[in-house]
């Protein structure tokens, strides 16, 4: 399992809680894991998210290792340059 850190306004589609455990090896499993766990996260999901593992922002990095003591972190998605 993995403790995710949900940010932000986005717990609001997390029952209000700010920290959840997700099965995930990847970053694609935590993504599903969240949808099927918290449908109402799926809206977000889809327009898409940013993800901090181990204080590195990951994308659309769909197969990216997430170690069960990995830091996590959702967040809206983060553009610019």
């Amino acid at each position: 399992m993995v403790m995710v850190r949900i940010w932000g306004s986005l717990t609001s589609a997390t029952d209000g809680q700010a920290d959840v455990e997700i099965e995930a090896t990847t970053l694609k499993e935590l993504l599903d894991g969240l949808s099927e766990k918290y449908p109402a996260i799926r809206p977000q999901l889809q327009r898409g998210v940013s993800v901090s593992i181990d204080g590195k922002i990951y994308n659309d990095s769909w197969f990216q290792p997430i170690k069960p003591d990995s830091e996590v972190v959702l967040l809206r998605r983060i553009v610019g340059g």
